[in-house]
């Protein structure tokens, strides 16, 4: 049993699906864990009091978004890494992908400045990527499947949360740097 597999305690090892190759597996355990931990920490130093106040985490819309997509980070690398198939693995997809549509749905409500920004353009993404995971699986196209499931993970949650941590003046940057006004 590989050390992979280990990470679902639930399931026999057995023959399973085709597993994605072996490169790909490193890209999302180093991107998952990274966001992880990185995410952990910013969220850690905001609620303790220790990074800067951020006037947005006091909208319902911020903090509802933070809610929802912090545990889609870890439980999406999981998904992505564990054993397919399984009672667990289906459960815990329909959880994942009720965060994502839910994060992206908040996300129209978050508008600074009163209008929508170039981040806007995942939700349309996400929405639309979460439906294609959802009937390729009803189909039993797999295949599909696994292409859109890795494409939601890595294009509509990792490159908008780099985005979210680099940008000066967005929360978690705020949170995680301390940089409010840039980094100056």
């Amino acid at each position: 049993m590989s050390t992979l597999a280990l990470l679902n305690p639930f399931t026999k090892a057995r023959p399973g699906p085709v597993e994605y190759p072996p490169v790909l597996r490193g890209v999302i355990l180093i991107a998952g864990l990274s966001m992880t931990v990185l995410a952990a920490f910013a969220t850690l130093r905001g609620i303790t009091g220790i990074a800067p106040m951020h006037p947005n985490i006091r909208h319902l819309a911020v903090a509802l978004h933070v809610t929802t997509v912090l545990p889609a980070i870890p439980l999406g690398a999981y998904l992505l890494l564990a054993r397919k198939g399984t009672d667990l693995h289906k459960l815990l997809g329909r959880v994942w992908i009720g965060l994502m549509v839910t994060t992206a749905l908040i996300a129209l409500f978050i508008r600074p400045g009163g209008s929508f920004s170039w981040i806007h353009l995942f939700v349309p993404l996400v929405l639309y990527t979460s439906w294609k995971v959802v009937s390729s699986t009803r189909r039993g196209d797999m295949p599909t499947h696994r292409k859109e499931i890795v494409g939601l993970y890595l294009g509509a949650l990792m490159i908008p949360g780099i985005f979210a941590f680099l940008v000066p003046g967005r929360l978690m940057n705020v949170w995680t740097f301390g940089w409010p006004n840039g980094f100056f």
